[in-house]
């Protein structure tokens, strides 16, 4: 190596010697991440925070929630990848699929059929993406609690922002999503 100066880009020889070949990634250090690997994250039990269980106790504007059943409720997701993107949960602090019961089962896909016709009615989506994360390891962001995502698309909703700038812009207001939603609602 000739003529190497530190900060262009290239290391001299004992910068080579100490750091290795760089590699052309950047890093970003996130050590509090560390608290979901080791386990140590805050607890979700029923009545320990749970938004999935707290959202029914408010009323359906300041909750967010579109529909009320008798057994699963349907909620916008606070944190949504697109307009309209709602959660069908049960009422009841359970964690698996698998431990629903029947009635619970027959009502969250009820629910789940009733979203998809309301977002079709009230945003016209050319195509949904459906489906639940079980556990923390298959990336659920509240796995204490049951829900699943129905996300509208459409063509082209896809551009540079999330790619690149890991930003998302949403065209509608979570409230009027709400709103428009709830009145596309298919009667019972």
């Amino acid at each position: 190596m000739t003529d190497q100066r530190p900060g262009d880009g290239i290391p001299t020889e004992a910068e080579h010697e100490l750091v290795g070949v760089p590699d052309g990634f950047d890093r970003l250090w996130t050590p509090h991440r560390m608290a979901y690997i080791t386990g140590e994250r805050p607890s979700r039990a029923a009545g320990d925070g749970c938004p999935f269980c707290t959202a029914p106790e408010r009323d359906d504007e300041d909750g967010l929630i579109v529909h009320r059943g008798e057994h699963c409720y349907v909620v916008m997701n606070l944190f949504p990848y697109n307009p309209g993107h709602v959660l069908v949960c049960p009422y009841r602090h359970v964690s698996l699929y698998v431990d629903l019961t029947d009635d619970e089962t027959s009502e969250f896909t009820s629910l789940t059929k009733s979203a998809i016709r309301a977002l079709q009615e009230s945003s016209g989506p050319q195509g949904f993406n459906i489906g639940m994360n079980q556990g923390d390891v298959a990336g659920a962001g509240v796995a204490a609690h049951l829900h699943q995502h129905i996300v509208p698309r459409w063509g082209g909703d896809m551009n540079f922002l999330p790619v690149i700038g890991q930003t998302k812009a949403l065209p509608v207001l979570l409230e009027d999503a709400r709103s428009r939603l709830a009145a596309a609602w298919p009667g019972e």
